[in-house]
């Protein structure tokens, strides 16, 4: 059963590029949500973890603060 993943990210923040890199060479379908345009996104990934830090990883109803490859590979069971 895939996984549906999400990165909160923004254009400049170098962990959110490697983190896209990482999904993308895995073949792993994401949502990416500029949080430095989207305010509304922006708001959710607030609430969500309570504080502005990029990247935010959400794999299913997992939350990643950061770029933790390691906890990346466990959640999708790579």
């Amino acid at each position: 059963m895939s996984k549906t993943v999400t990165i909160y990210s923004t254009p400049t923040c170098h962990f959110c590029h490697l983190a896209k890199e990482f999904f993308t060479e895995n073949n792993v379908v994401f949502t990416d949500n500029d949080v430095a345009t989207d305010l509304e996104k922006r708001q959710e990934m607030v609430e969500m973890t309570g504080q502005m830090g990029v990247p935010v990883i959400k794999i299913d109803d997992d939350i990643i603060v950061g770029f933790d490859e390691e906890k990346v590979k466990e959640l999708l069971r790579m």
